[in-house]
């Protein structure tokens, strides 16, 4: 580990999905990492032993799998500064919480829940913030020997200072500071022996090198209690990162709690995860330029983290569905044909030339969930009215659409071979031979074919597709529909 080589790491804990934000901050840091050649770790933070979830660090696993943030130290490949799970860290944190009592800087505290209760009544009543009074900072060494002896449960704090304020530098909202009288003399250690979530962070952090810490501007505020913990120990502060919420609109953060999507939910809604990432990339950072289609590659040169924005990013769901339209756009035509063939197969049963429909629908897709709404016709006709025959623009009426489909129906039963090219032939043929405008045939054709208003690909598209014989019994249907409005 050079002195100057960037470090980053991603600290999930496993609570069993990635929600937008989360997998923002692995992305972020694993941009800044590898924009400048540098490492990007991974390390659970599962000292919360209550929220365990079964299988949590599997999601964690796949997630960064499926989306190519490939992490080169972790709890699965090991590294030089590991355990990469603090749960497995617990002596470390132990050793470290007490050089802080050997320097003052923190203590041990054996309050119990009633009286702390108590005093978070008073601060209630009087209306000001809940802080501890540093009652256990006065015990004598004696007292504590005998609490600790006879197995008391305590809890150990860092001890702050209430005069004076504390400064640090954040590299995306600059210098902020604190009046110390505003800070908790928070707890490092609980009574399970646990550290807690800050406490663990700084020391992790420290220990494994890291250069850039990158997280939620939620943490802004409890920034100043690392750094003091920082300088008891007498350690560089890294950089911070913090970045901006991302909300759903001006006033509701994304969250899963509200039903908001998490990145499993959008790949099963048929998001593209590089679509997924492309647009996560750009909440709360942009590139100085409008280029807005970046691959995974494309943000690790372009990534400056002095470009993220303080304001909050309002995450867009037209824009994501227009930004994945585009991306599935630029997949060759044999792997959408892959991606769309069992959302096919959802409503269609019949055995039809499945790549045709993927020619039509490759570059009319945003959502692959959408496929199946948009291909049911071909696997049965659906109910609809003869009024879809009247067209304005077609200048389409009941009288001329029951003659143009009387007359296709011979030309087309007569047809040897059935192609695109000779229906496309026979009936632009009649076109000619009615001297009418186009879709005066083709419109009323498209809706006896397909029994809809919109429609992947045209009237010869379809009846390619569908094969003669569908074909034929569909334009029947379409006339016993119009000659019972004549």
């Amino acid at each position: 580990m050079g002195e100057n080589r960037v470090r980053t790491r991603f600290a999930p804990s496993p609570t069993g999905y990635m929600h937008v934000g989360n997998l923002r901050t692995a992305l972020y840091a694993y941009l800044i990492a590898k924009h400048d050649n540098g490492d990007f770790l991974l390390r659970v933070e599962d000292t919360d032993q209550e929220r365990q979830v079964e299988g949590a660090l599997d999601v964690i696993y796949n997630t960064l799998k499926i989306t190519g943030l490939k992490h080169d130290e972790g709890p699965d490949i090991g590294g030089p500064v590991g355990p990469y799970v603090q749960s497995e860290r617990k002596p470390i944190y132990i050793k470290y919480a007490k050089k802080l009592i050997d320097k003052g800087e923190a203590y041990y505290c054996f309050c119990d829940k009633e009286r702390l209760d108590m005093l978070r009544e008073n601060a209630n009543a009087l209306n000001r913030p809940f802080k501890y009074d540093k009652h256990c900072l006065h015990l004598s060494k004696e007292e504590i020997e005998e609490k600790l002896a006879s197995g008391i449960p305590f809890v150990i704090r860092q001890n702050n200072p209430t005069t004076g304020t504390t400064t640090f530098d954040d590299e995306i909202f600059g210098k902020i500071t604190v009046d110390n009288s505003e800070l908790d003399d928070m707890i490092l250690i609980k009574s399970d022996g646990f550290p807690t979530y800050n406490f663990a962070n700084v020391v992790d952090d420290h220990l494994m090198g890291i250069t850039h810490v990158v997280r939620g501007s939620e943490y802004l505020s409890s920034s100043p209690k690392y750094n003091r913990l920082y300088e008891a120990f007498g350690w560089q502060i890294p950089k911070y990162i913090h970045c901006p919420p991302i909300m759903k609109d001006s006033q509701h953060k994304l969250s899963k709690r509200n039903g908001d999507a998490s990145f499993e939910d959008l790949i099963e809604k048929g998001y593209l995860k590089d679509a997924i990432m492309n647009y996560i990339a750009l909440l709360g950072w942009n590139p100085g330029t409008t280029e807005e289609i970046f691959s995974l590659e494309d943000l690790v040169e372009k990534f400056d983290y002095r470009n993220i924005n303080k304001a909050p990013a309002i995450f867009d769901i037209t824009k994501l569905t227009w930004m994945n339209g585009e991306y599935i756009r630029m997949l060759p035509l044999e792997k959408f044909h892959e991606l769309a063939l069992p959302y096919y197969k959802q409503v269609i049963t019949k055995d039809l030339d499945f790549m045709k429909i993927s020619e039509l629908m490759h570059s009319r897709t945003e959502i692959l969930s959408e496929i199946p709404e948009h291909v049911d016709f071909f696997e049965s006709l659906p109910e609809y009215s003869a009024e879809m025959y009247i067209h304005k623009k077609m200048k389409t009426t009941y009288q001329n659409s029951l003659e143009s489909l009387e007359k296709a129906l011979p030309i087309l039963e007569g047809l040897n071979e059935w192609t695109f090219e000779s229906i496309q032939n026979s009936m632009m043929n009649l076109v000619k031979e009615m001297g009418v405008k186009n879709g005066v045939v083709l419109w009323p054709l498209r809706t006896a074919v397909s029994g809809k208003q919109f429609t992947p690909g045209g009237a010869f598209e379809i009846a390619d597709i569908l094969g003669k014989e569908e074909t034929l019994s569909r334009i029947k249907v379409g006339i016993e529909k119009l000659k019972q409005v004549q």
